[in-house]
């Protein structure tokens, strides 16, 4: 069962109490391993074989999204990636729908029309995945200034990565958004590298220092720490819903798979050490988090009970997939042409 909208509602954690703080803290947990699980079966259903294409998986960089997104709900908006289930289940996004998506089925999220790299809700202000290196930073930008004429609060959120951070359509975000104070959230997943390249070969200084010419507020945090990216998006999300204006987020992390899960079948020699895929793999941070959990005295029986639920969830969620329908034909034109 996916978390209400009334259970994730600006919930940051820092003013609640010991009882609070854990429910929170469960909260981002349940949320960071459901995403994890649904990623780790769509790898093991892509290796045999059974998806109508490519997948780029989220895993290793759960805490991002899931940190950033539990300070949203269904009025505020967010623009993604092509590695964008993760955000998609960060906000609320249906698992079944989504995994019939990436199956091709017409019970998907978008209908099956839209695969893997295309997943959207816009009922939970999903504006969409985007397989378009930096195409949701302009849709997000486009998204807070209809937020801020509405005058609801409302924020809108840009997830990119590293090789999105070279796009100039963040440039002329930034600049955008600092003459009308937009309140816009430019969330960079630093994750080491822009597809088979390592960003140091390919982005000069640090990303996060792109806001200080536009007089931008730049923030960075351990993305693989969702207590930090907790609190850096907070403080970011809370400044704009007050008028101040946009954030750049630089959140540094890893992605422990591979830019596509198809990889292996052309590349013919390796980018990355597997000894440094190692190393991040040992901050992993959902094995990180569970381990900061249980020292804060949480029932061990309390995160197997989630871990059971999560599972049964995933389980549930790639059942109906698997056993839904095909699009039929002549749905093949629907809603192509006005």
């Amino acid at each position: 069962m996916s978390d209400s909208t009334e259970d994730r509602q600006r919930s940051g954690g820092s003013s609640t109490g010991r009882a609070g703080a854990s429910d929170v803290h469960l909260r981002l947990y349940r949320r960071m391993l459901l995403i994890r699980l649904m990623e780790e079966r769509l790898g093991e259903v892509q290796k045999a074989g059974d998806l109508p294409g490519p997948v780029h998986l989220y895993i290793g960089q759960e805490a991002v999204a899931v940190g950033v997104c539990d300070h949203l709900d269904d009025r505020d908006w967010i623009a993604s990636t092509h590695r964008g289930h993760g955000h998609f289940l960060a906000k609320g996004g249906d698992p079944t729908a989504m995994i019939a998506e990436v199956f091709g089925r017409a019970s998907g999220i978008c209908g099956g029309k839209g695969g893997s790299m295309h997943v959207a809700d816009f009922s939970r202000g999903i504006l969409g995945a985007n397989g378009i290196v930096g195409g949701g930073i302009g849709i997000a930008t486009g998204a807070a200034l209809a937020a801020q004429l509405d005058g609801h609060g409302r924020v809108a959120v840009a997830f990119f990565g590293d090789g999105g951070a070279n796009q100039g359509v963040l440039m002329e975000s930034l600049n955008l958004s600092a003459i009308w104070k937009l309140p816009l959230i430019l969330v960079c997943e630093n994750n080491g590298f822009s597809e088979f390249s390592p960003t140091a070969t390919v982005t000069a200084g640090e990303i996060v220092a792109r806001a200080r010419p536009f007089g931008v507020a730049g923030a960075t945090a351990n993305g693989n720490d969702v207590l930090d990216v907790h609190r850096v998006a907070g403080e970011a999300i809370d400044r704009a819903r007050r008028g101040e204006g946009p954030t750049l987020i630089e959140a540094r992390t890893y992605r422990t798979r591979g830019h596509v899960e198809t990889e292996h079948t052309f590349l013919s020699t390796k980018y990355r050490d597997d000894a440094e895929v190692e190393a991040w793999k040992a901050l992993d941070p959902i094995a990180s988090f569970a381990a900061r959990l249980t020292d804060e005295a949480i029932d061990r029986e309390r995160l197997d009970a989630v871990i059971s639920d999560v599972r049964a969830e995933v389980d549930a969620a790639y059942a109906a997939a698997a056993q839904a329908p095909w699009p039929a034909v002549d749905e093949a034109y629907r809603n192509m042409f006005a």
